[in-house]
């Protein structure tokens, strides 16, 4: 199985990014797909998920601002960030299934 991130970079606080996280090896419409962020020193996070079924979650610190959805057609999930912050910075990693996981992407949002 093979994830891979992209989409990050640097940005001002209140714009915008779109991470894209594109899956081979698994039969990705079967399964849920996670985007998590971690920081140095701090436990990775979830942000959101999104099931087969399109049903999403999302962590209260980004709820309202970012939106996670996917393309079963392309094996692609993505993370639309809107009205970032600087304490979004941080690497933003894609999981699909049980542990399957990305290299990650870094997103830096300045003040």
């Amino acid at each position: 199985v093979q994830v891979v991130e992209s989409g990050g970079g640097l940005v001002q606080a209140g714009g915008s990014l779109r991470l894209s996280c594109t899956v081979s090896g698994i039969i990705f419409r079967l399964n849920v797909v996670g985007w998590y962020r971690q920081t140095p020193g701090k436990q990775r996070e979830s942000v959101a998920t999104i099931t087969p079924i399109l049903t999403t979650t999302y962590a209260d610190s980004v709820n309202g601002r970012f939106t996670i959805s996917r393309e079963n057609a392309e094996n692609t999930a993505y993370l639309q960030m809107n009205n970032l912050k600087p304490e979004d910075t941080a690497v933003y990693y894609c999981k699909i299934g049980a542990n399957y996981w990305g290299q990650g992407t870094q997103v830096t949002v300045s003040s």
